[in-house]
């Protein structure tokens, strides 16, 4: 993770968030969160203030963000943990003034071309204005403008020319109302990686942190591991059908081996024929359906003994499958191979 902040670092000279929403994209977000600031991001993001209090609670001092509000914003919980909040509709930060007992630290998420979220640009004055009011209140201190990047993954500075001129006009609207000059923030990974004129004062990089690049134009290093050991093991003769319902039949006598992880632990159930593990330095076929638990390799004529640790994917390569390997063999995005990887599996930091 040191290696991804440190590529990120050498793509800009803005501030780095460490987005660790998702538990830390499966990674842990405490785990996450301290790996990325000592490594010198200087803000943390989340989706929610609980997520943020939970990090303040592992002793994670830097200034935190938070802009999804799942279950609403509470003003109290954001003030107790230290926390800066996003409100993206007029009617989120009316009810937010309302309950604020005392200032909250508010960014202003405007749409920048996302439609997922954010302040509609037709309501950015109505907006700005009560955010006004609400300062002049002391119940809210607007500190940050945010917005989204929806097309970076194109790795194209055209096609986020539009978001970058939305973010320009809402940045200059909010100081021209008298809000000062806050924190401009509209990048995450992919526009961190490609496009300088999408960084303003902050980027807001997640998937970066564990080795996804969403534009598939920079090289990062992965930063986790996932084994298992085989726990079964039989040689059978050409013909042998294989799981459930017979879905690959072996062309020649084999061993086959058993691994102890499957669809309930994050293994997406639909993978090409490609899909392969690594055991010693060599890479063996994931044959038959994935099942809810248990996935079978054909391991030819090699026989390896029950408790031999098998690698799904690592940041090793070669004959390592990648998340990005399991990406294309599931038909997805690494986001939800990394995401996906369920409770059951033990985490540790290496």
């Amino acid at each position: 993770m040191t290696a991804n902040v440190a590529r990120i670092r050498a793509r800009t000279q803005s501030m780095i968030m460490a987005v660790v929403k998702a538990d830390g994209y499966g990674h842990g977000a405490v785990t996450v969160a301290r790996a990325a600031v000592a490594a010198g991001a200087g803000w943390l993001g989340t989706t929610s203030v609980a997520e943020a209090s939970a990090l303040r609670a592992a002793g994670l001092a830097v200034p935190i963000l938070t802009w999804l509000h799942p279950s609403g914003i509470d003003a109290d919980a954001a003030a107790a943990a230290g926390a800066d909040v996003a409100v993206g509709s007029v009617a989120e930060l009316d009810a937010l003034l309302a309950q604020a007992a005392s200032t909250v630290r508010v960014h202003l998420h405007v749409d920048t071309g996302m439609s997922r979220g954010g302040c509609p640009r037709g309501q950015w004055d109505e907006l700005i204005a009560l955010a006004w009011r609400g300062q002049q209140a002391r119940r809210v201190r607007v500190v940050g403008v945010m917005g989204h990047l929806p097309r970076a993954d194109q790795a194209d500075p055209a096609a986020n020319a539009p978001a970058v001129v939305g973010m320009q006009e809402a940045w200059q609207a909010v100081r021209a109302a008298g809000l000062r000059s806050p924190l401009a923030h509209l990048a995450a990974t992919s526009g961190t990686l490609t496009d300088r004129a999408t960084h303003f004062g902050m980027v807001r990089v997640g998937a970066g942190l564990v080795g996804i690049d969403p534009s598939g134009t920079v090289e990062m290093h992965g930063a986790s591991r996932l084994t298992a050991p085989i726990v079964h093991t039989t040689a059978v003769p050409a013909g042998t059908p294989v799981g459930y319902a017979g879905a690959h039949v072996t062309d020649r006598a084999t061993h086959l081996s058993v691994l102890p992880v499957g669809y309930a632990d994050g293994i997406p159930r639909e993978l090409s024929p490609q899909a392969g593990v690594e055991v010693r330095g060599r890479r063996f076929p994931v044959v038959g359906r994935v099942s809810m638990d248990q996935i079978v390799i054909d391991t030819g004529a090699q026989s390896f003994p029950v408790g031999t640790s098998a690698t799904l994917f690592g940041p090793d390569g070669e004959a390592t499958p990648t998340i990005g390997d399991w990406a294309r063999w599931a038909a997805t995005i690494p986001h939800t191979i990394v995401t996906g990887i369920g409770p059951r599996v033990k985490r540790s930091i290496a």
